[in-house]
């Protein structure tokens, strides 16, 4: 299974004065990815593998932090009514951190952007590091593939 598509809708503030989405809110749009794939909260049921694991909001014992994010922009992506398909997946799971990769695909088909954020898992009142759970693990493991490769500086 490796790779998650999680279309996300584009918003028109999204925009800025170029007509593309601005490069900050291309990380919202990652973000929105994000928390699709691996935020629960009570009473929600998960019908996809690798999905909905970790406790999200803020009543939760753990939360899950960015540590890093790293974009490259490959193309302007331009407003549509149709959602941009994030592809989403795990590059490397370690006992309370995850590197989740992202390809950001035009509704036209064109790769405009890569990306990375590394999450730290970390217990919501001492803000320490949590590992994560044999569960947890097991629901995360089929998400992995290779880790997203940047150009060259």
């Amino acid at each position: 299974m490796a790779r998650m598509r999680v279309p996300v809708p584009m918003r028109w503030a999204d925009l800025d004065a170029y007509g593309h989405v601005n490069n900050a809110a291309m990380l919202t749009l990652l973000e929105e990815a994000r928390i699709a794939v691996f935020w629960t909260s009570d009473g929600e049921q998960s019908v996809v593998s690798g999905a909905k694991v970790l406790a999200g909001g803020p009543g939760s014992d753990t939360h899950t932090l960015v540590a890093r994010q790293e974009i490259e922009y490959l193309a302007p992506l331009s407003y549509s009514q149709d959602p941009v398909g994030v592809e989403l997946w795990i590059g490397h799971l370690g006992g309370a951190s995850l590197l989740v990769c992202y390809e950001v695909v035009s509704p036209g088909g064109q790769v405009c952007a890569r990306a990375a954020s590394s999450i730290v898992k970390v217990d919501a009142g001492s803000g320490r590091p949590a590992r994560f759970s044999d569960e947890e693990r097991q629901a995360l493991e089929p998400l992995l593939d290779e880790p997203i490769e940047f150009r060259r500086r």
